[in-house]
């Protein structure tokens, strides 16, 4: 039986299909880094799309930022599974790019897929796979996917001695691990969408109130300068009359 995974040379029907369920996730606020830079507080939507054959099946998962453009293969991941041999494949062919970096996100979806593949099929095969990536990576690239690869289960070695060629190794989808470091990326749900929202527009109208409170103290300091101001000079002018007057009297 040939296999039911789409060819490179010929596209396919599922290949550019768009997300139809959202969830929004959150990005924890972590310490600048000398490589990544400032990491404040993000959030980012996770679009997903399945499709089902009697021979063919795809989860297509994708991570949007608002007002930020991306290449079509950014961001993305797609699970191929071949029903006919029991096999899964990772796509896209390129490999996992995601934006922004060490941030939790690459652990994240690829548990999201493990997951969806164990209520499934727990007793599929992951394909093996090479990951030679674009650009070459440095030693902390290197260990941070190794690291990521290491919590997710998928077992892995090096084809070449530095290190630039990285061959995934087979193993049943049962053996893999869909956790991630939840402290890092958070599912929101859209109760906790909502109320963080509320809060945000309660704490936005409390500031509101207290500039409008400080708004009018200074008013009233103000005001209260001027009436001082209007005294010291009646003083200083009732003083100088004083003086006049008693210099006047001393001559007469």
């Amino acid at each position: 039986m040939p296999s039911a995974f789409p060819r490179e040379d010929q596209a396919h029907p599922w290949t550019d299909l768009p997300a139809e369920r959202f969830q929004l996730l959150r990005l924890a606020p972590l310490p600048i880094e000398r490589k990544s830079g400032a990491r404040p507080l993000r959030f980012v939507e996770l679009g997903r799309v399945e499709r089902h054959h009697p021979r063919l099946s795809l989860l297509r998962l994708s991570l949007a930022l608002p007002g930020q453009l991306l290449h079509k293969e950014d961001n993305l991941l797609e699970i191929w599974v071949d029903h006919g041999h029991k096999r899964v494949r990772l796509g896209p062919a390129g490999g996992l790019s995601l934006n922004p970096e060490n941030r939790g996100l690459g652990r994240f979806i690829l548990a999201q897929a493990i997951l969806w593949l164990r209520q499934r099929w727990a007793h599929y095969l992951l394909e093996g796979q090479l990951l030679q990536p674009k650009n070459p990576l440095d030693e902390e690239l290197r260990q941070r996917r190794e690291q990521m690869l290491d919590s997710l289960g998928i077992a892995y070695e090096y084809l070449d001695p530095l290190f630039t060629q990285l061959q995934l190794k087979p193993c049943r989808i049962s053996e893999l691990k869909g956790e991630w470091n939840r402290d890092k990326v958070q599912l929101v749900s859209l109760l906790d969408a909502a109320n963080m929202l509320q809060q945000a527009d309660q704490n936005l109208r409390e500031q509101d109130a207290r500039l409008r409170q400080l708004d009018e103290q200074l008013r009233a300091h103000k005001r209260d300068e001027h009436g001082l101001r209007f005294t010291i000079t009646s003083l200083l002018v009732f003083c100088l009359f004083q003086t006049g007057l008693l210099i006047w009297m001393a001559l007469a």
